[in-house]
């Protein structure tokens, strides 16, 4: 592992400048066992919203190249962000810093799939009945 160390000036008794290197660190910290970056996992919960970044940039109130950039890395999030990212798609900070693991998140249906189920819901009982029959005979299938 490796550290980044400013170098200090001071003077010394004669007035003269001398500089000085910071001790090493006594500690180091364990490494954190996440798979995904914070901005990998806004994406990805962006994406299971079915939100696109556009539309993620107006409910925070940022442009649209911003919420790129922290996706990928190339800007760092202070703990405003976080938390404007996490009332924008509705989870806890939490999710968003990888706190979580995946066996304690919900599984969110996607936006898509919820508008197309909104949709079924609308057509009339014959044909909702007829879709639901050819939705059951395709999983069906994929069982085998």
């Amino acid at each position: 592992m490796s550290y980044y160390y400013a170098h200090c000036q001071v003077l010394n008794e004669n007035n003269r400048k001398i500089q000085i290197m910071p001790k090493s660190p006594k500690y180091q910290l364990e490494p954190l066992e996440q798979k995904l970056t914070i901005g990998e996992r806004i994406a990805k919960i962006r994406r299971q919203q079915g939100l696109t970044q556009k539309a993620l940039a107006k409910k925070i109130g940022v442009e649209r190249y911003l919420i790129s950039d922290y996706e990928r890395g190339r800007i760092r999030l202070y703990d405003e962000m976080v938390t404007r990212f996490a009332l924008a798609l509705g989870v806890d900070t939490d999710e968003i810093l990888g706190l979580k693991t995946e066996a304690t998140l919900q599984k969110v249906p996607s936006l898509r799939l919820i508008k197309r189920i909104t949709r079924i819901e609308n057509l009339p009982h014959s044909k909702q009945k007829s879709l639901l029959q050819i939705i059951d005979g395709f999983l069906k299938g994929e069982g085998k």
